[in-house]
Parts: structure tokens; C-alpha cells; sequence
């Protein structure tokens, strides 16, 4: 029985899974770019003085603004109306955040299931031996 014809693109992703990162990624940074670019001037208005605790929401928003920038958007990324200190420190601190947020995701990994009830260097790893030696 002959097998169907696959067209070329579907055999390439197929077989070269690593293909969609970069698909991946160009689809979420224009997602990300289009949103801040929308969203981005709200997060500024006109007449205030911003404090720490805006400090820490424009810090924390701050990473989406690159993809906005890389499009060829001007996007704000830090207000100059602030309180001085107190908006740097909340800035800073929504930076950190952001990137806990993100790059802690990244890289956590949840326990596997066998990985807590295994035995240690030098233990019987049968149940049997255990009770017995009590």
C-alpha cells in the first residue's frame, strides 16, 4: 500500500520540531509588541506624578515594551514626572519581579513523584529489609 504524499512543510516540522521556536517566538512578539503598543499610553498619563507603587508597574511592563520598540513603536518605558527615590526603588523592584516571574518559570521544576521516597546513599531500597531491622 503506498503512503499518501506529505507536503514539504508538513514534513518539516515534523521532523524538525526546533522549526516552531522561532515561529513561536515571532508570533508572540508581535502579540506582545501590538499590545504594549495599545496598552502602553494609558500606563502614562499626561498629568501625574508617579510614586512607587506606578514605579513597580511600569518596571514589571517594561520587558513587554521591546518587541513594541523593535516594531518601530515609541513606547514609554520610564516616567520622568516621579517622586525621585521612591519610583526608582518600585521601578527596579518591577523589574526584578518580571523577570522572577518569567525566568523563574523557566526554569522551576516540579518534584517527580519518586524523586521524594527515594532511598538514601547507603539504605535498603527494600521495603521488606526495612521493617525487619525495626
Amino acid at each position: 500500500m503506498p503512503t499518501p504524499a506529505r507536503s514539504p512543510q508538513s514534513w518539516a516540522f515534523s521532523r524538525l520540531p526546533w522549526l516552531w521556536v522561532p515561529v513561536r517566538l515571532a508570533v508572540i512578539g508581535v502579540l506582545l509588541g501590538w499590545g504594549y503598543g495599545a496598552v502602553g499610553p494609558r500606563l502614562y498619563p499626561e498629568a501625574r506624578v508617579f510614586g512607587p507603587g506606578w514605579g513597580v508597574a511600569h518596571g514589571a511592563c517594561m520587558p513587554l515594551a521591546l518587541p513594541a520598540l523593535v516594531m518601530g513603536r515609541d513606547v514609554p518605558i520610564y516616567a520622568e514626572r516621579n517622586t525621585g527615590r521612591g519610583y526608582k526603588l518600585g521601578y527596579i523592584a518591577g523589574i526584578n519581579l518580571c523577570g522572577l516571574v518569567f525566568f523563574g518559570g523557566a526554569f522551576w521544576r516540579p518534584r517527580r513523584a519518586g524523586a521524594a521516597t527515594s532511598p538514601q546513599p547507603g539504605q535498603s531500597q527494600r521495603p521488606e529489609e526495612v521493617s525487619s531491622a525495626r
